[in-house]
């Protein structure tokens, strides 16, 4: 490359430390700029990771013509305005899953993509991890035959982060869209990315951010407040799509079980895999059920890895012409089966989609 990519990053939370070190890792990369709302968090920030500048107001970070791609790493409510003003100040855009709070904002990203003719990738990290990606080549090579069901749990028994992630306003919803698009995101994608058919959902709100709890810790956000938490504390979903094949997932900040629980299995004519919490593959042979153990550095998920290839694959994208493991599309995809599941809840009903029908909003 002639120049390095030059490039900005939006809110300094704690996901921003993910994307800040994996650009300062990066051969081809120039930190150029951190911004917050908090200007003076933004210039720690930069100072912290060698970025030559900061801001408190993002418009004027997106005003500064050397800067060529920014990550947005803020509040889910802020994802959609950002990323607009981003593609139109003609930036490459990594905004954080999820792509933001509504199908009719994903659909706006969509058009403001293909209208500035910018690249925007959707930060979905656990497809960069190589076990995903190991079992998405095994997936593609007809390994597991047709994949009909997949199932998927994100438990959490003392797990609500609080602060804004706790403000359906800020954050759109609780463990659902925090990490429930995770599970569901991912077995999607091992799927072969289906079109989403129809949504039954379920939310309860029965424990509440469980403040009254001692003796056990758990992450708490910046702006922790236990006086304030209006999201759900569990989510269920059954989600349907075209051909036939179907994924059940539920997750939860707050339940009464012994301990954390996290898993992601899928099921296809061939043979299964799990991807959650450790990778294994079943399969047939000669009349025979084999458990296979695939050999990896390491088969459960690396947080720190995974953010790393996904910030290296996002380089060559917007500096080599790569064509997006993440696109837009897939964004606006994934929002379709979150929003349905809040709204299939909140109606009692099922939500479908196509010719017309579903979401729009």
């Amino acid at each position: 490359m002639d120049k390095k990519l030059k490039v900005g990053v939006i809110g300094t939370g704690s996901i921003s430390e993910m994307h800040l070190n994996a650009y300062r890792n990066h051969p081809d990369v120039e930190l150029r700029a951190v911004c917050d709302w908090n200007a003076e968090r933004a210039g720690k920030a930069a100072a912290r990771y060698g970025a030559a500048k900061s801001f408190g107001d993002a418009r004027e970070m997106l005003a500064d013509p050397e800067l060529t791609a920014v990550s947005i790493c803020t509040w889910n409510s802020a994802h959609a305005e950002l990323s607009i003003a981003a593609l139109n100040a003609g930036k490459h855009v990594l905004v954080e899953k999820p792509l933001c709070m509504t199908v009719g904002e994903a659909l706006d990203i969509q058009r403001a993509v293909r209208a500035s003719g910018r690249l925007l990738m959707v930060g979905f990290v656990r497809r960069y991890d190589p076990g995903a990606k190991l079992l998405r080549r095994f997936a593609d090579q007809g390994e597991f035959g047709e994949i009909y069901y997949a199932k998927a749990s994100i438990l959490r028994r003392l797990g609500n982060p609080g602060g804004w992630f706790a403000d359906a306003g800020r954050s759109g919803g609780g463990p659902l869209i925090d990490i429930g698009v995770h599970a569901i995101d991912l077995c999607w994608y091992l799927m072969g990315k289906p079109k989403v058919a129809a949504v039954t959902g379920n939310v309860y709100r029965k424990l509440g951010n469980r403040a009254n709890v001692k003796g056990l810790s758990f992450y708490k956000a910046s702006d922790y407040d236990a006086s304030h938490n209006n999201v759900e504390d569990l989510a269920n979903a059954l989600i349907r799509f075209e051909g036939g094949a179907s994924l059940f997932v539920d997750c939860s900040y707050s339940l009464h079980i012994e301990q954390d629980e996290a898993s992601a299995r899928l099921f296809g004519t061939k043979g299964g895999c799990q991807v959650i919490p450790e990778l294994s593959i079943v399969t047939e042979k000669h009349d025979t059920i084999l458990n296979v153990t695939p050999q990896l550095d390491r088969r459960d998920f690396d947080f720190a890895g995974a953010f790393q290839a996904e910030i290296d694959h996002f380089v060559d994208c917007a500096c080599r012409g790569v064509e997006p493991i993440s696109p837009v599309e897939d964004g606006v995809e994934v929002m379709k089966m979150l929003c349905g599941i809040y709204e299939s809840a909140r109606t009692g009903r099922e939500v479908r989609f196509g010719d017309g029908e579903g979401l729009s909003r």
